[in-house]
């Protein structure tokens, strides 16, 4: 199967990429960070000679950069089997108080990238009447919390996004799939002192995403809750 999958260079992203590489996918990968992508590239390059994996960098947080992603996959002459809506950025704030346009960048990178990046890749899945989505909410998109601003909103849009897709692509046979990670220890997490030991692993993510991808074409998880056993911080 060909898997796409934006904000792939690090984190969750890099954790999916290495989860479907294992099963013997094809990858094709994006992120705005040339550098990490590239290192990414290599290491899964050499690690899974088998499988074509092709990496290019774009800034899918702007409309351009999503529609030239898209077009580079679709030039790449890729059936997309999974989609992984992944880019995504996390700034703190309040909405009373939090610094000028940051609504739009939160919208633009965890929300509008997802939306442009989906559309440009549609319409070859639904004429095949197959393929599955999925979009990296949080569950931040399911409970407000404290500073959480601008960030929760553009996930609580990912969600709306998601239900309306999903309604729309069961004349397709194409699947939707909402995933809300909690705390999950990545790069972030590290700089912030919280012990490995107390959240979750990039790999519980990407290894039960894989599990859902391999459902038969009947079953579909729609809404996908996972969180530290010891709840949110």
């Amino acid at each position: 199967m060909k898997v796409i999958i934006t904000g792939a260079s690090r984190g969750l992203g890099l954790a999916m990429a290495e989860a479907f590489a294992k099963e013997g996918h094809d990858l094709y990968l994006t992120s705005r960070s040339e550098v990490n992508l590239y290192h990414a590239l290599a290491s899964l390059q050499a690690r899974f000679p088998d499988q074509i994996i092709k990496a290019k960098a774009f800034d899918i947080g702007l409309k351009t950069g999503a529609v030239e992603f898209g077009q580079w996959v679709l030039g790449s002459a890729v059936e997309t089997d999974i989609l992984i809506n992944n880019a995504g950025i996390f700034e703190p704030g309040r909405v009373i108080d939090e610094p000028e346009g940051q609504m739009e960048k939160m919208l633009n990178t965890n929300f509008l990238s997802a939306y442009y990046v989906t559309r440009m890749l549609l319409p070859s899945m639904m004429e095949r009447k197959s393929g599955h989505i999925f979009n990296m909410s949080s569950i931040a998109a399911l409970q407000a919390y404290p500073n959480g601003g601008s960030y929760s909103i553009s996930k609580f849009a990912l969600t709306g996004f998601s239900k309306n897709l999903r309604e729309e692509l069961k004349p397709y046979s194409i699947k939707v799939t909402c995933v809300y990670p909690g705390a999950v220890y990545t790069d972030s997490w590290a700089a912030a002192g919280i012990s490995p030991g107390r959240i979750m692993k990039a790999t519980d993510i990407a290894d039960t995403v894989v599990q859902i991808s391999k459902l038969s074409p009947q079953a579909v998880v729609e809404d996908l809750v996972i969180r530290p056993l010891l709840g949110d911080l």
